[in-house]
């Protein structure tokens, strides 16, 4: 007879998800792209965009460390109470990998540990119309 094809059912789990997290569907901008947006002219970009209607909310309301659309003012100011948002700012803490400090851990260099930056929730600006 031969060994049956179904061992276990908890395996099937793993492989959904492992091809989950490979789909693009729901990818998010990585930290160093963020941190890219979070100069003065990009995220002033980004927080003054032109009114689209293909975007959630119209593009008005828009979370700079994680790259989200928002539908309304309230519904973004929730989000700023989050975990989910908390911890995105604990990640941008942390200065992106760059070209040089690869090449100091290939050993052309000595080691400097990455330095912290700054990050704090961005101000909202409330429209009285």
């Amino acid at each position: 007879m031969g060994k049956s094809t179904q061992t276990g059912n908890h395996k099937s789990d793993r492989k959904k998800h492992i091809a989950r997290t490979w789909k693009t569907k729901h990818r998010t901008k990585d930290l160093d792209q963020i941190h890219s947006d979070m100069t003065t002219e990009a995220a002033a970009k980004l927080l003054h965009q032109a009114v689209d209607s293909d975007v959630t909310g119209c593009a008005q309301h828009y979370c700079l460390h994680c790259a989200r659309y928002f539908v309304d003012l309230r519904s973004m100011k929730e989000h700023f109470k989050t975990k989910v948002h908390k911890r995105r700012l604990k990640k941008l803490r942390e200065e992106p990998y760059t070209q040089a400090e690869a090449d100091r851990a290939a050993g052309m260099g000595s080691y400097i540990a990455p330095k912290k930056v700054e990050v704090k929730t961005q101000t909202v600006e409330e429209d009285m119309n």
